[in-house]
C-alpha cells in the first residue's frame, strides 16, 4: 500500500472528526514534502515502506465507522473486562462505562441506526439505572438525529467533556487494554468525550463515587473557579457580636425557663385554619416527632458562630429599627443551645384540605405567620396569634403537655381566618418572608415577583426581569435585598427599593430552582437542574465555587450561621455538605427516601434538618462530622457520614417548609395528601 493512499485514509478521518487545525497543520506538512529536493523525495520513499500493522490501524480508524455492530460488540468486550478486573482498581475502571454507554448510544442516533441505537440502549440500561435513572429516562426520547439538537440535554453533553478521576495504575490499565484489544471505536470516544484527570498513588476510596464522575460539564473548568478565594466570615458589628461583647448572656436554667415566652404562644395554637372549600376534621399526628431538649449544654460548647472570622459587607445595609434590634437581642440571650443530646421541640403546621393546589409553604422567623402559594395564583397568610381567638371546637386532640406541637391549616367551618393576597396571574411557586415579618415575597410561573405587606395586607411592588416563570425567591438575612432564581437558567439580586435587578447570575445548564444567601450577603448559592450548585460574589456578579457531586437536581439549600459550611438537597433524597472555602463535599446524608424540599440549619450550627417529601423530618448531628479532619475522613471512606440524630415521621404529610426560630424552635409545615 503506497503513501498516498494512507494520507487519503488520514485527511478523511479528520474532516469527519471535525478537526480541522490538524488536517490544515497535516496538509501543511505533506505539502512541505512535496516541495522538498528529489533526493530528499527518494530517501522518503525508501522509507514509506510502512510497518504493515500500523497500516491497517490507520485504516480501521477511517473505515471503522462504517457498521454499527462495532460499537455493541467492542462496549461489550470493555465492559465484561471492567467487571472481571481486580477488586482494588475496578470501581475507577468501571466509572468509565456510563460516558462511554451514553456517547455509543448517540453516535449511533447521529448515524442514523435507530434501531440498533434502541437495541444498545435497552442492552445496558440496567447497569446505570440504580445511579443514573434521571438520565437515562431524559434519553429515553431521543428517538433520531435531530432530537440530539433540539434536546437541551443531550446537547449539553455532546458538546461538553466528561471528567473522571483515577489513579495513574487503572488510567495505564485501561490504556493497555484498548490498544492490546484494538476497541477502536471505544478509544475514539474516549480520546473525544472524556477527560481523565489522573493522580498518583493508590486508587480513590468507593464513596467518592458520587464526586468523581461529572456527565454535564460546565462552560468554565470548575477545577479553575473553585481556586478563587471565598471570604466565609461573619459580618463586623452583627447583633451576635455585640451580645458577645457586652456579655449579656444568661444561665442556661433562665434560658429553658424563658424559652415558653415564644412555645407557650405555640401549644395554644391547636385550632384549625381554614385552607379549602369543605371542612373536615383531620386526625393529629404522631406526637412524637422529636425529643425535647434534655440536656444543657454550655454556651461555650455550641457556638461556633463566635470563632467565625468577620469580614467587611459588600452591600449597603439597611437600619435596624430599635426596637427590633432589642427583640432581636433578647431571642438570642434566650436562645436554646442544641446539641446531639439537647433536640429541638418542633412545632408542624398541616395544611388541609388544599386539593393538591398548595405548591409552597413559608413561615416567618418567629413562627408567628405561615404563608401558602396556591396553583390558582393565589397567596394565603394565616396569623397564629388569631387562631386561638376563634370560637368553635378544634379538630386536634392529643396532650397539651407534648413537647411537639401541631397546628392544622384548613378549613374549620366559620369565618375565613387567614389574608388572601391576589395579583398573580399564574401558580405561586415560592414566598419568603423578611427577617422581622413586616413584608412578604412571591414567586409565580407569570415571571413576577411581588411585594406583599404583611402589616397593611397590600401588594406594594411587582418586579418584573425574568422571562420565564420564577421557582424561588429568597429575602437576604438583614431585608432590603432578595435573590430570585428561575427557568430562564439565571438567579437575579433585587433591592426593595428598584423595580430592576441589581445583578443578574447566568452560567447553569438548565433551571435554576433554588436559592440561599449566605450568612454574611456577601455571596449568595444556587441549585440548578444540570445537577451543580454555584457560589456567586454578589458585589461583583462572579462564580467562585462550582459544587459538583449531585445526581439529580438540586431542591434545597441551607447555610450553616457561621457561614462555612453549606447543605443542599436533591431529588433523589440525597443531601450533601459542603465546604464552601475548599468547595469540596465534607459528606453525603443517605436517609431520605424520595425530594428534600427544605433545610435548615440551628442557630448555633450544631444541627442540619432536613424535610423531604417521603413525610419525614430527619435531624442530623454537624458538629461531628465538620470537627474530623478530611484526612480521617478520607481513610474512613462511608463511615464519615453524618450520624442521623432522629427521625420524626408524619401520617402523610410531605415536608415543604422547615424553619428554627431566633430560640432554636424547629418549625415545619406541610399538605396532609392522601396519597402518600
Amino acid at each position: 500500500m503506497d503513501e498516498e493512499e494512507i494520507e487519503k485514509a488520514v485527511v478523511a478521518y479528520l474532516k469527519k472528526k471535525g478537526f480541522k487545525q490538524t488536517e490544515l497543520a497535516f496538509q501543511e506538512e505533506q505539502q512541505q514534502n512535496k516541495n522538498s529536493s528529489s533526493s530528499t523525495r527518494n530517501n522518503n520513499s525508501a522509507n514509506s515502506q510502512i510497518d504493515p500493522d500500523i497500516t491497517k490501524k490507520i485504516l480501521s480508524f477511517s473505515e471503522f465507522e462504517t457498521g454499527p455492530e462495532r460499537h455493541q460488540e467492542e462496549y461489550s468486550k470493555l465492559r465484561s473486562w471492567a467487571y472481571s478486573s481486580l477488586d482494588l482498581y475496578k470501581h475507577e475502571l468501571l466509572r468509565v462505562l456510563y460516558p462511554v454507554f451514553i456517547h455509543c448510544f448517540m453516535e449511533l442516533v447521529a448515524r442514523g441506526h435507530i434501531q440498533e441505537a434502541r437495541a444498545f440502549f435497552n442492552s445496558y440500561r440496567e447497569d446505570h439505572e440504580m445511579t443514573h435513572l434521571r438520565d437515562l429516562q431524559k434519553l429515553e426520547g431521543v428517538l433520531s438525529p435531530s432530537h440530539l439538537e433540539e434536546m437541551e440535554f443531550a446537547h449539553s453533553i455532546r458538546l461538553s467533556k466528561v471528567n473522571i478521576k483515577m489513579c495513574q495504575y487503572s488510567y495505564d490499565l485501561l490504556l493497555q487494554y484498548l490498544h492490546k484489544s484494538e476497541s477502536i471505536t471505544m478509544l475514539g470516544i474516549i480520546n473525544e468525550r472524556i477527560n481523565f484527570q489522573v493522580s498518583p498513588g493508590q486508587p480513590g476510596s468507593i464513596s467518592d463515587d458520587a464526586e468523581v464522575v461529572t456527565l454535564v460539564a460546565s462552560g468554565h473548568d470548575a477545577s479553575l473557579i473553585n481556586q478563587k478565594e471565598v471570604h466565609w466570615g461573619l459580618l463586623e458589628d452583627s447583633l451576635e457580636e455585640r451580645l458577645e461583647k457586652t456579655g449579656a448572656s444568661v444561665p442556661d436554667s433562665e434560658k429553658f425557663d424563658g424559652d415558653p415566652k415564644e412555645g407557650e404562644v405555640e401549644e395554644n395554637k391547636k385550632k384549625s385554619v381554614e385552607g379549602g372549600k369543605q371542612g373536615a376534621s383531620v386526625k393529629k399526628l404522631k406526637k412524637d416527632k422529636v425529643g425535647v431538649a434534655t440536656g444543657k449544654s454550655s454556651r461555650t460548647e455550641g457556638s461556633t458562630v463566635t470563632t467565625a472570622p468577620r469580614v467587611k459587607p459588600e452591600l449597603a445595609l439597611p437600619a435596624i429599627p430599635t426596637e427590633v434590634e432589642h427583640s432581636i437581642l433578647e431571642d438570642l440571650r434566650n436562645r436554646v443551645q442544641l446539641s446531639n443530646a439537647a433536640l429541638p421541640s418542633v412545632s408542624f403546621y398541616t395544611f388541609v384540605n388544599t386539593h393538591n393546589g398548595l405548591n409552597c409553604a413559608s413561615i416567618s422567623h418567629d413562627g408567628s405567620l405561615v404563608a401558602g402559594g396556591f396553583s390558582d395564583s393565589s397567596l394565603k397568610v394565616w396569623d397564629m396569634a388569631k387562631l386561638g381567638q376563634q370560637t368553635g371546637p378544634s379538630f386536634l386532640q392529643g396532650e397539651t403537655d407534648s413537647p411537639s406541637s401541631e397546628h392544622v391549616l384548613g378549613s374549620s367551618g366559620g369565618r375565613r381566618c387567614y389574608t388572601l393576597f391576589q395579583g398573580h396571574s399564574g401558580p405561586v411557586y415560592s414566598a419568603s418572608f423578611s427577617p422581622y415579618g413586616d413584608f412578604l415575597l412571591s414567586a409565580s410561573s407569570d415571571s413576577t415577583i411581588r411585594l406583599w405587606s404583611t402589616s397593611l395586607n397590600a401588594n406594594l411592588v411587582c418586579y418584573k426581569g425574568h422571562n420565564y416563570p420564577v421557582w424561588d425567591v429568597q429575602f437576604s438575612p438583614v431585608g432590603h435585598y432578595f435573590a430570585s432564581s428561575s427557568h430562564d437558567r439565571t438567579a437575579r439580586i433585587w433591592s426593595m427599593d428598584r423595580i430592576q435587578p441589581l445583578r443578574i447570575m447566568a452560567g447553569h445548564l438548565s433551571d435554576v430552582d433554588c436559592v440561599q444567601w449566605h450568612a454574611n450577603c456577601n455571596y449568595i448559592a444556587t441549585g440548578s437542574s444540570d445537577k451543580t450548585v454555584r457560589l456567586w460574589d454578589v458585589q461583583s456578579g462572579d462564580c467562585v465555587r462550582i459544587f459538583i457531586g449531585h445526581r439529580s437536581m438540586i431542591l434545597s439549600l441551607a447555610m450553616s450561621p457561621d457561614g462555612r459550611y453549606m447543605a443542599s438537597g436533591d431529588e433523589d433524597g440525597t443531601v450533601m455538605m459542603w465546604d464552601l472555602s475548599s468547595g469540596r463535599c465534607i459528606t453525603p446524608l443517605v436517609g431520605h427516601s424520595s425530594c428534600v424540599w427544605s433545610l435548615a440549619f440551628s442557630g448555633e450550627g450544631s444541627l442540619l434538618a432536613s424535610g423531604s417529601a417521603d413525610c419525614t423530618v430527619k435531624l442530623w448531628d454537624v458538629t461531628t462530622s465538620t470537627k474530623a479532619p478530611l484526612k480521617e475522613e478520607n481513610k474512613s471512606g462511608s463511615n464519615n457520614r453524618l450520624r442521623s440524630l432522629k427521625t420524626l415521621p408524619t401520617k402523610a404529610t410531605p415536608v415543604y417548609a422547615l424553619r428554627f426560630s431566633r430560640r432554636n424552635l424547629l418549625f415545619a409545615a406541610g399538605a396532609f395528601s392522601k396519597s402518600a
